[in-house]
């Protein structure tokens, strides 16, 4: 296994196009596992280290772009405002020393259903900046780049270089299911996004399918009761009839399977409950923030 350790972006993007087979490491949170049981052995790994552009990371006006190797602590501690999604999520993500190394573009690049930033992004409706030295660089939305099991749509001499994810216009949650509290790889995961601005709802659901989904189906009635029923301009509580309804077409769009894990079905209902309490909690936040506003003029 040969190691290649280039110095800049434009260096990594030239070791990529010689070496297409080459698999990046940064954190190394999950290249490192599967080498170390021997499920891969890559003829070469690129060591994305030294990469300093892949750390940084901008507030834009209307958007966050998040370097590919910025770690889950940054996030938890710069971009909660911004990103509270992908912060909570960022929360669940192993034990600190791993929240200190590993980042987004590991969990994109490996593409596991299980990754536990994929339903805050698919909530948000993140774009992923990839980049090749042959064809200059492309933003891949977040609902396309998932395209199979642990399987994404990047060109073999592409490389993840950045995240775009629209900064909150509303409140987000988001909640996960384990064997226990921590160091645990999620039996299911729910994101969901309120998008005052558009009227609409978004989700994103993990480890419940082949890839990580969005419960579009859902989405589409949340958002038609919300509108008919007057509930962003009301502020009123969403009825137990709208929420059950929403949570029980959150649980028809997983595909599970069982595991060690958990069973299927464990799956289904775990996904029907986080979907529940996820929106209970973000329109409670909602209509708070509705008060707080009415009451400021």
């Amino acid at each position: 296994m040969d190691f290649l350790r280039p110095a800049s972006w434009e260096e990594a993007l030239a070791a990529k196009a010689e070496h297409p087979t080459a698999v990046p490491i940064a954190g190394g949170t999950d290249v490192m596992v599967e080498i170390n049981f021997d499920h891969r052995r890559p003829e070469y790994l690129l060591d994305l280290n030294r990469v300093g552009d892949l750390y940084e990371w901008e507030v834009g006006e209307d958007t966050v772009r998040l370097g590919a190797s910025v770690p889950y602590a940054t996030i938890m501690e710069n971009l909660r405002a911004e990103l509270p999604g992908l912060a909570l999520a960022s929360h669940t993500v192993a034990s600190p020393q791993i929240r200190n190394r590993g980042g987004v573009g590991g969990n994109l690049g490996t593409a596991s259903p299980a990754g536990d930033a994929h339903p805050a992004l698919l909530a948000a409706g993140a774009e992923v900046e990839v980049a090749s030295a042959a064809r200059g660089t492309r933003l891949i939305p977040i609902d396309a780049f998932y395209t199979g099991v642990k399987r994404n749509a990047l060109q073999p001499d592409e490389l993840i270089r950045a995240v775009h994810v629209k900064k909150a216009d509303g409140p987000q949650q988001y909640s996960k299911v384990g064997t226990r509290n921590a160091m645990v790889i999620a039996v299911c995961a729910f994101g969901l996004a309120l998008h005052p601005a558009t009227r609409t709802v978004r989700t994103g659901i993990g480890s419940a399918a082949p890839t990580p989904v969005r419960a579009k189906t859902a989405e589409e009635f949340l958002n038609a009761a919300l509108e008919e029923g007057g509930f962003w301009d009301n502020g009123k509580i969403i009825t137990p009839s709208v929420a059950k309804q929403f949570a029980e077409l959150c649980s028809a769009a997983c595909n599970p399977i069982d595991d060690v894990r958990g069973t299927a079905s464990y799956r289904r209902h775990a996904v029907g409950v986080m979907a529940r309490r996820t929106l209970t909690w973000t329109w409670e936040s909602y209509r708070g923030a509705r008060r707080t506003t009415e009451g400021a003029a």
